[in-house]
C-alpha cells in the first residue's frame, strides 16, 4: 500500500519553516505554511488540500499555483509529485454581462 492510500501512517510532526509565510496561491492568498500544515493535519490528495483551503480555486483555476501546491504536498508526504494525482482544472472565467448573452446591444433591447 503506497503511502498515500496509508492514512494510519505517520508523516511526522508539522514543523514550521522559515519561509513559511511565502504565497503559493495568489488569488487565494494562500500561504506554504497553510499548505504544509494542511497535510499533517490529514488532506493527502491535491483535491483535498484545494477543498480545505481554496488553494487553486480562485480566478486562475490554479494555472499558476498547482505545480507548486503539488510539489509541497509530495515533499511533505515523501513522496514523488508524479505519484499525486491532479486536481480537476477549470478554465479560468470572467463575469459576462447579460446583455451579451440575450444578443442585446448595451443599454437597450436590439430592433432586430
Amino acid at each position: 500500500m503506497s503511502k498515500l492510500n496509508d492514512r494510519s501512517g505517520d508523516i511526522g510532526e508539522y514543523i514550521p519553516a522559515p519561509d513559511d509565510d511565502m504565497i503559493i496561491c495568489r488569488c487565494e492568498e494562500i500561504t506554504k505554511g497553510e499548505i504544509r500544515r494542511a497535510v499533517h493535519d490529514g488532506m493527502r490528495t491535491m483535491t483535498e488540500v484545494r477543498r480545505f483551503l481554496r488553494a487553486g480555486m480562485g480566478l486562475c483555476q490554479g494555472q499558476t499555483c498547482s505545480r507548486l501546491m503539488q510539489g509541497l504536498i509530495a515533499r511533505e508526504l515523501g513522496v514523488r509529485p508524479s505519484e499525486l494525482e491532479p486536481a480537476t482544472s477549470r478554465a479560468p472565467m470572467r463575469p459576462v454581462e447579460m446583455y451579451i448573452l440575450g444578443d442585446e446591444k448595451e443599454g437597450g433591447v436590439s430592433n432586430d
